[in-house]
């Protein structure tokens, strides 16, 4: 079992640094979208009219994306006070009931973000000329992804294996 969640883990590590190294460029154009915006409007007292709803769209990936992966890396939000109190084993199972809650947001993001983007399917953005649905695209990738990490932590824990979490020793990169 542990020589699959190490396969397991390679395959899920490329797609989490893949869905950083998107992230990351999704910040860049972000960044580059608002500079070009700044410069057109008060140097050259014109405007560009695509670049804040791409900015948005291309925020919302970034965001969702790289939630995903602190999800993967043990760095979401939690409640910590109890763990101090009780044994490895009651750590375990808690940490199981938080990355099952997790998942189901994550199900939750999936399947309110589908509703979104079918009932936006035919309204255009006029601005980019796209479906109103790619508005939602990032919500429901970033749900896809934060249900697989968090599968893959519950997993690991089954097979004996350590997961990640914020403060603890690193664990070796798989």
């Amino acid at each position: 079992m542990q020589d699959t969640m190490k396969s397991v883990a390679r395959a899920t590590g490329a797609l989490a640094r893949f869905a950083l190294w998107v992230a990351g460029i999704g910040l860049v154009l972000m960044t580059v979208f608002i500079a070009a915006q700044v410069f057109w409007r008060y140097v050259l007292n014109d405007s560009i009219i695509w670049t804040e709803p791409a900015s948005v769209m291309v925020m919302g990936w970034f965001i969702f994306l790289g939630a995903a992966v602190g999800i993967r890396e043990g760095y979401h939000l939690s409640f910590d006070v109890l763990l101090y109190m009780v044994p490895h084993r009651g750590k375990m199972v808690l940490y199981s009931i938080s990355d099952v809650v997790v998942a189901g947001f994550g199900m939750g993001m999936i399947w309110f973000g589908t509703q979104l983007a079918v009932k936006t399917a035919g309204n255009q953005l006029p601005s980019l000329g796209i479906s109103g649905a790619f508005d939602f695209l990032p919500l429901v990738g970033g749900g896809v992804l934060i249900v697989l990490f968090s599968a893959e932590r519950i997993a690991r824990r089954l097979a004996g294996m350590p997961t990640a979490r914020f403060g603890d020793d690193p664990i070796e990169d798989m």
